[in-house]
């Protein structure tokens, strides 16, 4: 067990990477359209979405590396991404080199978030699955709380260039996570279904379970490939439950407005009173309450459930939504708004937060796992891509003949009672229609989710 955990925190280091890259653009935000003089499109479309663009290429195409290169060599690549990302995007001299650069960097996290979330959930057990799988969204929302830290402190270190030392820094996790992913193994189910390796995957799951239920698995596993197909497809009938289930569980994830709130935190904050390099010490607030709760979330995954805490999740986001909202429209305390908008974060993050890698990775057959995680996961990317590349649009406060750029500008609140209206629908489905998956082998969940008669 020991050795699980260890490789667990090492790949599910991916997260910290992925949580620092998407995140820490939100210091770069302001000083690169003052810098390059541009327009709210041309801002939300080159620099604050272009890396997600790449994250939406990486989740569509993730799963052919993950599967072809296997889960360990596709891990390694991501590092380097993350390292030619950083270095490329901290001297980069004008909007279009920034923008393929943030590109390079977010092809890195839509595959770490195919491979590190299947990694984990095939060498652990049923009943640490949910705790270990959630150890990626530790690490991705401990990344978003160094990335607004750094910021912070980076804020006045070299004046009018601090923007590029925010981006630069990403260069060291990066570099050190690259070098500590090549200690971990392969996947066991990788090597049995892929390379049809079964001494090597006995050899793993030797260091998971006791020599008898190791080779139970191994039968298991060897089972699975005699029943299915070799050239196995996903998008057919009998996955279309799974489907549906890897895509809602995404679309509502991005149309709570997670993103929209940690990308533009500052300028929110800014907006709302709160100005200045206190903008961003405040994000920092929302990166602590952030990664406290998502600690909760990660430890009520194997007790209350996955579907127990979406639940949970939605109720809290409904409530803080409409409250954050009231606050715009009423123009209340920005404290009293900074109070709503970290309720708004925790319920995020003992919800959808803790949830969704873990049940993306759990809910599809062993032979089309690498290929649902990308469907699930590019879902995911479509939506934040789309929603951070609009929000500068409706957001914007640059005067124009004395009026702001942005659509809602003066009424922030229409965008929040939004993002609440889809929270009841989230919460709608997971009381109707989501499936729990705690405790049950991926194999029993096969089983369960696919229908025999297909």
């Amino acid at each position: 067990m020991k050795e699980i955990t260890k490789w667990s925190i090492t790949v599910a280091l991916a997260g910290f990477l992925f949580g620092f890259d998407t995140v820490v653009i939100s210091g770069a935000n302001q000083p690169t359209q003052e810098l390059w003089n541009l327009s709210p499109l041309f801002h939300g479309t080159f620099i604050m979405s272009m890396a997600l663009w790449g994250t939406v290429l990486g989740s569509l195409f993730g799963g052919v590396p993950t599967k072809k290169l296997g889960r360990k060599k596709t891990l390694f690549w991501i590092g380097i991404l993350f390292f030619v990302s950083a270095i490329g995007s901290a001297i980069a001299p004008d909007p279009y080199s920034f923008s393929f650069f943030r590109f390079i960097g977010g092809i890195g996290v839509g595959i770490s978030s195919v491979a590190a979330p299947i990694y984990i959930s095939e060498i652990t057990t049923s009943s640490n699955r949910g705790k270990l799988g959630g150890l990626y969204q530790f690490w991705l929302v401990f990344g978003i709380m160094i990335a607004f830290i750094s910021n912070w402190l980076l804020k006045g270190f070299d004046g009018a260039n601090d923007w590029r030392w925010m981006l630069g820094v990403e260069a060291i996790p990066a570099l050190l996570y690259t070098l500590m992913v090549l200690k971990v193994p392969n996947s066991p189910r990788w090597l049995a279904l892929q390379k049809k390796d079964d001494q090597g995957a006995l050899e793993v799951l030797n260091k998971i379970y006791t020599p008898e239920e190791a080779s139970t698995q191994l039968q298991e596993i060897k089972t699975d490939l005699r029943q299915t197909k070799r050239s196995e497809k996903l998008f057919q009938k009998k996955y279309n439950r799974v489907l549906w289930l890897g895509f809602l569980i995404a679309f509502f994830n991005q149309l709570s407005g997670i993103n929209f709130v940690l990308y533009y935190a500052p300028q929110i904050l800014e907006q709302a009173g709160l100005g200045g390099k206190e903008s961003l010490f405040n994000s920092i607030a929302i990166g602590i309450v952030n990664l406290v709760f998502t600690i909760i979330g990660v430890r009520l995954l194997d007790k209350l459930g996955r579907r127990q805490l979406i639940i949970i999740g939605s109720i809290g986001y409904i409530f803080s939504l409409i409250m954050v909202g009231v606050c715009f429209q009423m123009d209340l305390s920005p404290t009293l708004l900074l109070t709503f908008i970290c309720l708004f974060v925790a319920s995020h993050a003992i919800g959808q937060g803790a949830v969704i890698w873990v049940f993306i990775s759990e809910i599809f057959p062993n032979r089309v796992r690498a290929y649902g995680q990308s469907w699930g996961v590019s879902t995911h990317w479509v939506f934040a891509a789309i929603i951070t590349q609009i929000t500068p649009i409706f957001i914007s406060d640059k005067l124009v003949d004395g009026v702001p750029e942005g659509i809602f500008a003066n009424q922030l609140e229409i965008i929040y009672y939004f993002f609440a209206a889809m929270m009841v629908l989230q919460l709608l489905w997971a009381i109707f229609k989501m499936p729990e998956t705690k405790g049950v082998s991926l194999e029993a969940l096969e089983k369960k989710l696919i229908p025999e008669d297909e």
